[in-house]
Formats: structure tokens, C-alpha cells, sequence
């Protein structure tokens, strides 16, 4: 039960490698997560320019910042997923924001409507983090369930496994994906970016 507790070693080793300054670290941290930060930027700001300046963003601010990460508070993959977020959010806000006040029509309504866009952003990033990050059993149940239009009893067949099992991972793979309206951090990672 302790186990849960430690950080992972990959994590608290590549954190102290980033303290250090080694360029070598942030290319190993940029062939792990460049797809992961890429698919969260384009997720909410549904343009591939801007997704590739927020992933450019991201990786300068773990450069410049490595001690924010604290291994205690979580996976290194949640904290770069978490800053990932709350860069693009800025940059979705801004530029929106820009676009009602260039027309100098940035009525109350129109406001609204950007926090609508921008949370409906987030919660779709939220969900796509979700899926990907699930545990693989969980993640294929649903995709069969969802894509290939199977119930529980062509789940359970299709993945060698009991229907039992297969309703255990449908019904905690979908109650993860509940989640995804809280939006926020990511999913295990409680503090601050």
C-alpha cells in the first residue's frame, strides 16, 4: 500500500535531470508526451498553428520550470497534461477575447459564449486525457462498445474474458469518463501548475 505513495522513478529522476539543465532530458520528455501535449492543445483550440505554439509553450515552460513539478503531487504525465490545459485555455481565451474586442461588440452575451466555447473545450480535452490514459483494459471494453457497437456479452467474447468482467470494465472505463465534466486538473494530479 505504501507503494501508491512514491512517485515513480522514471518521473523523479527525469525531474531532477530537468533541475539539472541536461537537453537530454527535455528530448526524451518531448518523444514521451509531445503526442499527448499536441492532441490536449488541438483538442481545445481545434487549430493545428496554434496547437503546435502551445506545445512549443509547453516544453519551454517545463524547461524553465522544472522544479513546479512535484512527484509527490502526482505522475509527470497529469502535471505536463495539467500545463498543457491551462496553456491552451489562456491562449483560447485570448484570442477569442482579442476577436469580440476587435469588433468592439463584446457584449455580455458574447462573453458567455466564449466561457461556453471554453469549457466545452476543456471538457472534451478533459475526456480525450481521460481515454488516453486509462488502463488499457478498461479503454478497450469501451472501445468496443462504442465503436464496434458491441453490449457486454460480445465485450466479454471479443476480450477473452467473463461478462463480469466485462460490465466491471465498461461501467468503471464509462464512470472515468464522468469525470470529465469536472474540469480542472487533469485526472490524478491535485496540485497547482
Amino acid at each position: 500500500m505504501a507503494q501508491k505513495d512514491v512517485p515513480p522513478r522514471w518521473d523523479r529522476k527525469m525531474q531532477q535531470r530537468l533541475a539539472r539543465g541536461e537537453a537530454a532530458a527535455l528530448g526524451e520528455l518531448y518523444d514521451r508526451f509531445a503526442s499527448l501535449v499536441h492532441s490536449l492543445a488541438h483538442r481545445v483550440l481545434g487549430d493545428e498553428g496554434a496547437a503546435d505554439g502551445v506545445t512549443r509553450e509547453v516544453f519551454a515552460h517545463v524547461w524553465e520550470h522544472p522544479d513546479s513539478y512535484d512527484p509527490k503531487e502526482g505522475p509527470l504525465r497529469s502535471w505536463v497534461a495539467a500545463v498543457t490545459h491551462r496553456l491552451a485555455v489562456q491562449r483560447l481565451r485570448a484570442t477569442e477575447t482579442a476577436a469580440l474586442t476587435g469588433g468592439e461588440s463584446g457584449s455580455a452575451e458574447e462573453l458567455e459564449g466564449l466561457e461556453s466555447k471554453v469549457h466545452r473545450a476543456s471538457v472534451a480535452a478533459r475526456a480525450d486525457y481521460i481515454v488516453h490514459s486509462m488502463p488499457a483494459p478498461l479503454r478497450a471494453a469501451l472501445e468496443l462498445a462504442y465503436f464496434q457497437r458491441r453490449d457486454y456479452r460480445q465485450t466479454a467474447t471479443d476480450l477473452g474474458v467473463t461478462e463480469d468482467e466485462a460490465r466491471r470494465r465498461l461501467r468503471l472505463g464509462l464512470q472515468l469518463l464522468s469525470t470529465a465534466h469536472d474540469v480542472g486538473t487533469p485526472p490524478g494530479y491535485g496540485g497547482a501548475v
